[in-house]
């Protein structure tokens, strides 16, 4: 006579079950603690105490890119220099290509703590403060080049503003 469960799962068939119950029940239990940037719990306090004197748009690369990253850098420079051409000419924005494995760079790279490609915009004040936000969200309008320019046309005359709300 046989003997064990008498539904017939082993104790292999159920332990894979029960990981991915507790993985499951994890990951519900923690989708509710983030916050979109710009939604609710965003900073109601500006980061600067200041006036904003400059903003930099730095897109970082690394030594191999992939056509995303280039593409990523290349939208970035055309949304500026198409939107603010006065502000490039009068330096109160600042456009650059860095590359993050070039020596040359590596106080501009440790200052935004950069380690690949992305794109960052850093905003001083009169004051000397400084608050460097790398903004992910231009990665899901790749594919969308009026989309992306106009996104960042407002992120950056916001930043120009003081605004910091989104």
């Amino acid at each position: 006579m046989r003997r064990g469960p008498a539904c017939g799962i082993t104790g292999r068939k159920v332990l894979p079950l029960v990981a991915l119950s507790i993985l499951l029940a994890f990951a519900a239990l923690s989708a509710g603690c983030t916050t979109e940037p710009g939604g609710q719990g965003a900073a109601t306090v500006p980061p600067l105490n200041g006036t904003v004197t400059k903003v930099e748009v730095i897109h970082f690369t690394a030594p191999n890119q992939c056509y995303s990253c280039v593409v990523l850098g290349d939208y970035a420079e055309e949304t500026v220099k198409t939107h603010f051409p006065g502000e490039l000419g009068s330096g109160k924005v600042i456009f650059d290509h860095v590359d993050v494995a070039d020596p040359e760079k590596k106080e501009i790279v440790e200052r935004y703590g950069a380690t690949g490609s992305s794109l960052w915009l850093g905003t001083y004040d009169d004051q000397g403060g400084f608050y460097k936000e790398e903004d992910i969200r231009v990665w899901y309008k790749l594919n969308d080049k009026p989309g992306y320019m106009q996104y960042l046309k407002t992120l950056i005359g916001m930043r120009l503003a003081g605004d910091f709300s989104q």
